[in-house]
């Protein structure tokens, strides 16, 4: 018998919605308050300093407005899971829109009209709208699912860089969190490992001997915040391994070749 397809991991999208408006929300609350020092810092992200990082976060609501501002597209190309592989090729042309689009005016007004914008766009369109996007044409709510994983990651980019302690919605962090667990499964699909990232995912991977009761022999287990930094090339596998951040068990459980997802 076949093994039985996964079925294709749903989210609520009010919910989403509510995590992403209340993430962009704690950034703006921070951003505020960054002096001249903090900015001039490097972001750890190429040469983005913080102050380019702050602003590449207003971008991030801000082209999601842009987005919904031009007309439909017809028909999705690209789903929430898949996104992770298709931005790679994206980087340097976003963060040219970002600095284009995001300059001449204080960070605070920038992250203020970013979300003004935001949420006029999220009130007049459904879930269901198509957006055209240069990634592929995605639903709004795939693509508010994707803008967890942006708003999180760099939110935590920050708080390393500046000094902060900007919270993470819950939601938005479980949403992210569980669809970069749902990548490494389509990435290295198979049922030999299971990677458990609580309270929020746990995801069978990597060809071979499919666990079907009981202790499963490859085992890989971390925090989210870990996970999201092994996933997105921020920490290294045998770093996080070093650190004890991530617990590895079984001959398969190395996931050194299949990490960062994206980067």
């Amino acid at each position: 018998m076949p093994p039985a397809k996964k079925k294709t991991r749903t989210y609520d999208h009010a919910k989403i919605r509510a995590a992403v408006t209340a993430q962009f929300g704690h950034v703006t609350e921070a951003v505020r308050d960054l002096g001249p020092e903090q900015l001039a810092r490097p972001s750890g992200l190429g040469e983005w300093s913080v102050a380019d990082l702050a602003g590449h976060i207003a971008w991030i609501a801000d082209s999601l407005a842009g987005g919904l501002a031009r007309p439909p597209a017809a028909i999705a190309e690209l789903t929430a899971v898949e996104w992770p592989f298709a931005t790679a090729s994206l980087a340097g042309k976003i963060s040219e829109a970002a600095r284009e689009t995001l300059t001449g005016a204080p960070l605070p007004e920038l992250f203020e009209a970013a979300a003004a914008r935001m949420a006029g766009a999220l009130d007049a369109n459904p879930g269901s709208r198509v957006m055209h996007l240069w990634i592929g044409d995605m639903t709004l709510a795939d693509f508010l699912v994707t803008r967890t994983v942006e708003l999180v990651v760099h939110t935590d980019d920050l708080n390393r860089a500046a000094g902060l302690d900007i919270p993470l919605d819950r939601q938005a962090l479980a949403a992210c969190t569980r669809l970069l667990a749902d990548a490494l499964a389509v990435k290295a699909p198979g049922g030999s490992v299971e990677v458990r990232i609580p309270p929020f995912a746990v995801v069978q991977c990597v060809e071979g001997p499919r666990h079907t009761r009981g202790t499963p022999p490859n085992v890989v287990e971390t925090d989210p915040l870990t996970w999201l930094r092994l996933a997105t090339g921020r920490t290294g596998w045998t770093e996080a391994l070093e650190a004890a951040r991530v617990s590895a068990g079984g001959e398969r459980a190395d996931l050194s070749g299949l990490l960062p997802l994206m980067s």
